[in-house]
């Protein structure tokens, strides 16, 4: 029986050890790990107090960052992407809107309607021509795409 009994896998877990719980707790006593007097024996201090060093202190350190990030989550932004990709990815006179585009970069479609679709140029010499719905481009690529006769809605 005894035997039995050894081999059986424990079932309590030990508490842990709290900390100013009296003699008997052997983590408990007079000053319970905090050192004598003093404000950080007595109570919590703020993460952010740092006596008086004032031109040493954590947050003086840190740089002036005003305005920087501000509202970035209302700022729209929108999905780039190049001619190089649409003229790997598609062929010539293939009808280019944001479900194709969706299902060649395998970005959702949701993200692509919210966010904007915007191509931008390259610089390798485009051959193909594609057909454009609800995309908007840069200035060059534009150009770039009316030289090969792409249609452009």
């Amino acid at each position: 029986m005894k035997s039995i009994l050894s081999k059986l896998s424990k079932t309590t877990t030990k508490s842990k050890k709290r900390i100013g719980r009296g003699y008997g707790s052997k983590k408990g006593g007079h000053t319970t790990i905090r050192g004598a007097k003093g404000r950080k024996a007595r109570g919590k201090v703020k993460l952010t107090f740092d006596g008086t060093k004032i031109k040493k202190g954590w947050i003086k350190r840190l740089p002036f960052l005003r305005g920087k990030g501000r509202l970035k989550g209302l700022q729209k932004r929108t999905t780039i992407f190049s001619l190089e990709q649409l003229h790997k990815w598609f062929k010539d006179g293939d009808l280019i809107d944001i479900k194709a585009l969706s299902q060649a970069s395998k970005i959702p479609e949701s993200i692509l309607r919210k966010t904007g679709v915007k191509i931008l140029s390259s610089k390798e010499k485009i051959t193909k021509s594609f057909v454009f719905k609800e995309i908007s481009f840069s200035k060059t690529a534009k150009d770039q795409l009316v030289k090969t006769g792409a249609k452009i809605n």
